[in-house]
């Protein structure tokens, strides 16, 4: 294969080099394009064939169902490391080993308490405020009591922020249920581990002992990782644009986490409950809402299944499956909501229709049985996908920082009127 691509634009013709991947991917260059071409530029409406940037974080082949983080496979990181374990690979380059990972840990859990004022930002919400809108707006209120800009060359400023943010989100996601729920505030048990601390700090009652599930803890854990990043979504460029300007990490999280909020990214898991709710309204008929699914002509769409990157299975989908599994069985819970999803699932996966066109289950699909079965109400979902993501996204902006890329500045097609001259406001 040659190292360059020839485009011919107006009888003349340039050469833009050929970037390729360590996984064989192979992208234009074509920085010097306006420069090399008098002004002209490419027009990709939601950049699906545009290389935003070189990461060494991800790597995701959506036509062989692949995702790696930093060259692991996500079935093997699910099935032998834990959360922080992944979160301090994504960030830092490297699986920790044991020393590493208890320093993390500590430090993380030292970095736990949130300051007392953020309790009145929180106050300020009505309970019916969506938890989403509220857990962006603390950790941007983070930033009012973080006020110093990390600095990225430094190793120890930047893992003192990381452990920072890590120790305090947490509290944050667990405040924000407990404020739609009317339950009182509390900041956790350093004695726990990561996620069996985020569970309590979630459910625990006032007037009762918590006691922990191991199988919904290695279900959340799980969910976590599989969350943990996915290349150049929507929220990870957010992340990454909003820092090239050099806005701070909190606030860059922020920013992340309201674009995470659209139901056509991290609200996915929260659109496939409230289908599920729909068909159960409409009597539960669950072949009925296959067939409207079938038919071209019925606006109706089946949430949670197929994914826009992924053309086969959803590697996520088949862990979190087994996981899904042994959480409705343990909690024997009895839901006619949760009867569909399994009803549906079953039929789709039997299907030809849904076969041929690989829409199968997706990881959506499944960590919503997952929310729902343990008590995390809907509106919460997308706020644990947000927890999931956090170490993807900062290692995506410290990658971002230390790669000292430019300040994003997309370009576009100006489609509208051509100069004209200004009216007085009486001859409009």
């Amino acid at each position: 294969m040659s190292d360059k691509a020839t485009l011919e634009v107006n009888g003349k013709k340039h050469e833009f080099p050929l970037v390729v991947g360590t996984e064989n991917e192979v992208g234009m260059d074509i920085s010097s394009l306006r420069a090399v071409t008098g002004g002209v530029t490419t027009l990709d409406p939601g950049y699906k064939n545009t290389g935003s940037c070189e990461s060494a974080i991800t790597f995701l082949n959506g036509e062989e169902g692949i995702l790696r983080y930093r060259g692991y496979s996500i079935e093997e990181l699910a099935d032998k490391a834990s959360f922080l374990e992944v979160a301090f690979l994504l960030i830092f380059g490297e699986l920790p080993n044991q020393e590493q990972l208890s320093k993390f840990a500590h430090d993380i859990k030292e970095q736990s308490v949130v300051d007392d004022d953020i309790k009145k930002i929180l106050d300020a919400f009505p309970k019916s405020a969506h938890p989403m809108g509220v857990l962006s707006s603390l950790t941007s209120a983070l930033t009012a009591f973080n006020p110093s800009s990390v600095n990225v060359d430094s190793e120890e400023a930047m893992y003192k922020t990381v452990v920072k943010i890590m120790g305090k989100f947490p509290v944050l996601v667990a405040w924000t249920m407990r404020k739609q729920k009317g339950l009182p505030l509390d900041y956790g048990d350093n004695s726990l581990g990561y996620v069996e601390n985020v569970l309590k700090m979630m459910f625990k009652k006032p007037n009762e002992e918590y006691t922990q599930n191991p199988i919904l803890v290695n279900a959340l854990d799980k969910l976590l990782i599989l969350h943990a990043d996915h290349e150049q979504n929507c929220s990870t460029s957010t992340v990454r644009i909003v820092g090239s300007s050099h806005a701070g990490l909190f606030a860059s999280l922020s920013a992340g986490i309201s674009a995470l909020w659209g139901p056509l990214h991290g609200g996915a898991n929260q659109a496939v409950l409230e289908m599920l709710e729909a068909i159960k309204e409409d009597g539960g008929d669950t072949k009925k809402f296959m067939a409207k699914a079938k038919d071209k002509e019925d606006p109706f769409r089946l949430m949670g299944f197929g994914h826009r990157v992924y053309k086969n299975f959803d590697p996520r989908a088949k862990i979190i499956k087994k996981a899904a599994d042994e959480v409705l069985a343990d909690l024997g819970v009895e839901d006619p909501v949760l009867d569909i999803a399994k009803g549906l699932a079953a039929e789709a996966l039997s299907d030809d229709y849904f076969v041929k066109r690989k829409l199968y289950p997706n990881v959506d699909f499944y960590s919503g049985i997952i929310y729902r079965s343990m008590g995390i109400p809907v509106e919460m979902f997308t706020v644990m996908f947000a927890l999931g993501r956090l170490p993807g996204w900062i290692a995506q902006w410290r990658e971002m920082r230390l790669r000292k890329e430019p300040i994003g500045r997309p370009r576009q097609i100006y489609i509208g009127e051509t100069h004209r001259p200004f009216k007085e406001i009486s001859k409009r």
